[in-house]
């Protein structure tokens, strides 16, 4: 009776070692999910982008900076140079009655945006005839148009550049694999896995600049269209306020 006690006490201890051995197993291995869990974006960014080389992705965080720097300014211009077109033309309206073309002007030189400046380049031509106005009114606007347009075509540059890079950036990574592979003289996941991993790295980041870029480009494209638009309507209103105060 006394051996039997013996051998489920010796039993109990041998158990319990054993959960205590589980659970600390249990433990180190949540320490480590948390200690993963526990890197930031931004630390899990660096990591990936210097496995993907320092080179293409070097060339391909160039053009996001740079594209990044030609969206911002365009968009902080765009904002500057948008206005109440509708306002506008009211206050030229206001001030074409009551003090001609002068006071019309004054309004203009004391408005910002493109649209009080093609206003300006109109009166100013007022006294050689509503044609000359009109013929300065569209010249001006194509001028206005230019600049509102400005260093676009620098950010599609980036947005198919980004991704191109990538691809080269895929094709080398590759070309290191195969490398790889003829001087072992054997195909193994080991051998090849860091030339795909660049490969990979290249284009995801690639593409995710030209995301990014694409974004911002269709932002601008349409904030412009939509100045452009208010300008051609504000000169057509312009042309007719013109014709209504010369009679």
């Amino acid at each position: 009776m006394k051996k039997a006690f013996t051998i489920l006490a010796i039993a109990g201890l041998f158990l319990g070692s054993v959960q205590n051995s589980f659970a600390a197993i249990a433990t180190v291995v949540q320490t480590e999910e948390a200690a993963a869990a526990e890197k930031t974006f931004h630390q899990i960014l660096k990591q990936r982008f210097i496995e993907g080389g320092p080179f293409f992705m070097g060339i391909v965080l160039v053009c996001l900076i740079l594209g990044l720097a030609i969206a911002i300014e365009r968009i902080i211009y765009l904002n500057m140079a948008t206005t109440n077109t509708n306002k506008l033309v009211a206050s030229v309206e206001d001030a074409l009655s009551s003090g001609g073309v002068e006071a019309a002007k004054e309004v203009c030189r004391n408005t910002k945006g493109p649209v009080a400046s093609i206003f300006y380049q109109g009166l100013s031509r007022m006294d050689e005839g509503v044609d000359q106005a009109e013929k300065a009114v569209v010249s001006y606007g194509g001028v206005q148009m230019g600049l509102l347009e400005k260093n676009i075509s620098w950010l599609s540059l980036f947005i198919a550049l980004a991704p191109m890079l990538g691809f080269m950036g895929t094709v080398i990574g590759m070309i290191g694999a195969f490398d790889a592979i003829a001087a072992a003289g054997d195909i193994s996941p080991s051998i090849v896995a860091g030339g795909i991993k660049v490969a990979l790295l290249t284009t995801v980041f690639g593409l995710v600049v030209a995301i990014i870029l694409q974004i911002f480009y269709n932002y601008i494209i349409s904030k412009v269209d939509g100045i452009v638009n208010n300008m051609e309507d504000a000169s057509i209103t312009l042309v007719d306020l013109l014709v209504r105060h010369k009679k």
